[in-house]
């Protein structure tokens, strides 16, 4: 299995759902992304989502799409982004590192070259924002070979049809995208996300994860108890654009909140 599976089993024996948060790679300075990311595990996170910095970022809102500008300008490459990933392996083996982002890049590299250096850096799975299920063959094929987990996302629009699409082809986990908008949008009906992920479990094998709208430990507690697993994203962003390098203390403090009130969350 891989390392996304084994942590969903690990997770699934005692019970628990995944936490998985975002950051964007570079942001607020490449040298500061590796400590960031062990911060969060040390926090909690079961699975990292590291987000690959572009200049066209169309899901996301504005903190997100500055966060990308931030990193942007201090030269932070798809490349960097790897290099990253690699350094954070020296000292974690286990922790499943997802890369976020945008088909651009991976084109530009070409899919057989990233995929090489993505196994080789330690990578665990690649979710490509902007490439739907019916033009991501090629890409998930070439990442499959290589034991990457090719990772989709859902929303509340997405036809059943899509979703037939996205389940002959997704390994690890899908992102289900909670509300109709861009990151760090608010209004989460959680009955409408219960309702939906009942239906899309009748189609998909492998877990679901809510994300887009979790601000808060309530939130996140609510969520875990019809997700597999809470992603965050926005407001560790926020976070890191408010307080910079010096936000490590608050990312450990509030991932540590959220992973409390998950655990509390079915029992």
């Amino acid at each position: 299995m891989s390392r996304i599976q084994t942590t969903f089993a690990r997770l699934q024996t005692h019970k628990k759902q995944a936490l998985i948060p975002f950051i964007t790679a570079g942001d607020p300075h490449p040298a500061a992304t590796v400590g960031l990311m062990h911060a969060l595990v040390s926090g909690g996170a079961d699975i990292l989502e590291l987000g690959v910095p572009f200049s066209d970022p169309m899901a996301d809102g504005p903190v997100i799409q500055k966060a990308s500008e931030r990193a942007l300008a201090h030269g932070t490459s798809l490349s960097d982004v790897l290099g990253m990933v690699r350094e954070f392996r020296r000292k974690d083996a286990d922790t499943p590192v997802v890369l976020m982002g945008y088909a651009n890049p991976i084109e530009a590299m070409g899919y057989q070259a990233f995929a090489e250096q993505a196994k080789a850096v330690g990578v665990d799975g690649v979710l490509t924002v902007d490439m739907p299920p019916e033009e991501a063959g090629p890409l998930a094929e070439v990442l499959k070979a290589h034991e990457l987990d090719p990772i989709f996302l859902l929303a509340p629009t997405t036809p059943a049809w899509r979703v037939a699409e996205v389940a002959k082809l997704a390994s690890g986990y899908v992102y289900y995208v909670s509300l109709k908008g861009v990151t760090g949008a608010a209004n989460l009906d959680l009955d409408d996300v219960a309702s939906k992920l009942s239906t899309l479990r009748e189609q998909l094998s492998v877990p679901i994860g809510v994300g887009f709208g979790i601000r808060d430990a309530a939130t996140a507690q609510a969520v875990a108890r019809i997700a597999d697993s809470v992603i965050i994203g926005s407001r560790l962003v926020q976070e890191v654009e408010e307080h910079g390098a010096d936000a490590t203390p608050r990312l450990i403090a509030f991932m540590r909140e959220v992973r409390s009130a998950m655990d509390g969350a079915r029992q």
